[in-house]
């Protein structure tokens, strides 16, 4: 679902102007910020409102509610997320599919980590309110990019390919959310986990491989 969508379907106003598209801006920004300075049980549009620098009656043309906020900005970030792994998988069709298997496991942790602040602030958020649509339309568009990627491999074909792409994945996902749950996430900072994801997908694939 692409922003304008999110905001028809969240918001009062969908901006236009470009003053209108900052002041949003703003706001996204600001929920953050407060989702990582007070945690989600303690978000209030008041407090969103004071920290982007807007009256509340500002914030209410586009949020009416925090619950609004939530499902706005975790869809933001699921989309972009999606969008850097669809980019990063159609950039490696036809490559040997150990260097998918390590762009798909990159680009992933690569966007989880270059904020670790927002990854955290929308984990705990995701238990305030249900953002189960989201996080499976965010899953459907992977999943089927990564399917797609791995269909065009130079050096090899697999069988059980949908089964095979859906395991990995779910490994991965879960992978980087108990780190992060667990206050580990510097694990992805320095490589070592990423190269273990990326070996264990060789791994099964190698396993999935149909003989020449």
């Amino acid at each position: 679902m692409v922003f304008a969508q999110i905001l028809a379907e969240n918001a009062r106003k969908t901006p236009r102007q470009a003053r209108s598209v900052n002041t949003v801006e703003a706001i996204f920004e600001a929920t953050i910020q407060v989702l990582i300075s007070d945690g989600p049980g303690d978000l209030t549009t008041t407090r969103v409102a004071e920290r982007a620098g807007v009256s509340v009656g500002s914030l209410y043309q586009y949020f009416p509610n925090k619950q609004a906020l939530f499902h706005a900005v975790n869809e933001r970030y699921l989309k972009m997320l999606a969008d850097r792994v669809e980019a990063a998988c159609q950039a490696h069709r036809g490559a040997p599919y150990a260097q998918m298997a390590e762009a798909l496991v990159g680009t992933y942790i690569e966007v989880k980590i270059e904020r670790r602040d927002v990854t955290i602030a929308l984990y705990r958020a995701a238990a305030e309110v249900n953002v189960a649509g989201i996080v499976e339309t965010m899953s459907r568009r992977i999943e089927t990019a990564s399917e797609a990627m791995f269909a065009t491999a130079c050096d090899a074909r697999f069988s059980n390919l949908s089964t095979v792409n859906v395991m990995m994945l779910n490994v991965l996902c879960g992978t980087v959310r108990n780190v992060f749950d667990r206050g580990m996430s510097e694990l992805l900072v320095d490589g070592g986990l990423r190269n273990q994801l990326t070996q264990m997908f060789c791994t099964y694939l190698d396993a999935a491989k149909i003989p020449a």
